[in-house]
């Protein structure tokens, strides 16, 4: 049930120091660095974006700003990628970070930022609130609708010693800047557009209906919830629809704020191990998984469930608890309408893999103690089971 004094627990939410939000606006990315006075830059991004940002890097260069690029990160980043990239960005002196891509280059981004001038072990800062400072500049720019990395507090990275994925938390990964331009959208694939769309729900969805929610969170939460649910499928369908582009960034968005005060719950615990053991990447992981644990959690918290099957546009019914319902029934229908698979077998999840998929789900309390059902390792089984 959620804590119905939540109003009165203190809650710590910081926002970056400039949002900047509009079609074409990375052309001020150069601006920025300018006005500011960096002179030695890194960009982390992804090859296929070089091209997309060739005019901004000829821009800094122009003023004498000397520009690393590095497109290492292709996958969930681990420590051994932090340190490696790390390695190759410590021949010249670097006072700004700019992270352009994914949730994956962006918290890349954000640890290399932290790290760079800080005598902390990525072990040491690995937790909330053990990372003490942050002594370069920090812009993020997302190129999906989906981690809400760009303004949220965390990044997460794999663990070499037993695979894990393990979270940073802290203040000082909230970035200086950040640029939010629909336009570096439009060329997503549907499947990534989808899977990041329902990564973004899954992030606003799981705050809303969070054991430790809070009405500061919950507006964002539910307007989140409201923005995506109406728009992903116009995205999927249309990759070059501008408003549901745009709509869908500023609900992934709404969805990073909600990461930091208040987090994820069972989805993400559950949808951890499918990426740390199958690869699966984290936003299909969890779209398998999100109808299953909203029917499991339902019976607990029937109202806040409710109130997302309204956000998701359902009607309501006689009960709370049957508009709850009907709330599970509409994202199925979002994942068949933005035609993900549905089923853990249908990406090659072996179901013998389940217990220890179970076990280390069980590993993520600092997620599971969100969750408004308390989920057991045998509850864990059965949702892996209903959802394969």
């Amino acid at each position: 049930m959620i804590q119905t004094d939540s109003a009165l627990r203190n809650i710590k939410v910081r926002f970056p120091g400039q949002i900047i939000i509009g079609k074409n606006s990375i052309i001020e990315l150069a601006d920025e660095i300018i006005g500011a006075g960096h002179v030695h830059v890194l960009i982390v991004t992804i090859d296929v974006l070089l091209t997309t940002i060739g005019p901004v890097i000829k821009q800094l260069q122009q003023k004498d700003i000397k520009v690393q690029v590095n497109t290492s990160i292709t996958r969930e980043p681990s420590y051994a990628d932090i340190y490696s990239l790390l390695i190759t960005a410590s021949g010249q002196p670097v006072d700004a970070v700019i992270g352009i891509g994914g949730g994956s280059v962006l918290d890349a981004a954000k640890v290399i930022a932290a790290q760079i001038k800080n005598d902390q072990t990525i072990n040491e800062i690995t937790g909330n609130g053990l990372l003490k400072k942050r002594g370069v500049k920090l812009i993020c720019i997302p190129t999906t609708a989906g981690t809400g990395s760009e303004v949220s507090p965390n990044a997460i990275l794999i663990d070499d010693t037993d695979n894990q994925k393990k979270g940073i938390i802290s203040p000082y990964l909230v970035p200086d800047t950040v640029i939010i331009d629909p336009a570096l959208t439009y060329n997503l694939p549907p499947d990534i557009t989808a899977a990041t769309g329902l990564d973004a729900l899954t992030h606003c969805l799981e705050a809303y209906t969070n054991l430790f929610a809070h009405p500061f969170i919950d507006m964002y939460a539910f307007e989140g919830i409201r923005l995506i649910a109406a728009n992903l499928p116009k995205a999927v369908s249309d990759g070059a629809d501008e408003n549901a582009r745009a709509q869908l960034a500023i609900g992934s968005m709404l969805g990073g704020f909600c990461l930091g005060p208040v987090n994820t719950a069972g989805v993400h615990a559950l949808a951890y191990p499918l990426g740390s053991m199958f690869h699966i990447a984290h936003g299909l992981s969890n779209a398998l998984l999100l109808p299953y644990v909203m029917r499991y959690n339902a019976i607990s918290a029937p109202a806040r469930y409710a109130d997302v099957a309204r956000a998701l546009g359902c009607n309501s019914l006689g009960t709370d608890l049957e508009t709850a319902y009907a709330g599970v029934d509409k994202v199925r229908g979002l994942i068949k309408q933005c035609h993900l698979p549905e089923k853990l077998s249908d990406v090659g999840v072996p179901r013998s893999a389940i217990p220890a998929m179970a076990a280390d789900a069980m590993k993520i309390t600092r997620l599971l103690k969100n969750n408004p059902r308390a989920i057991t390792i045998s509850d864990a089984i059965n949702i892996y089971e209903e959802a394969y």
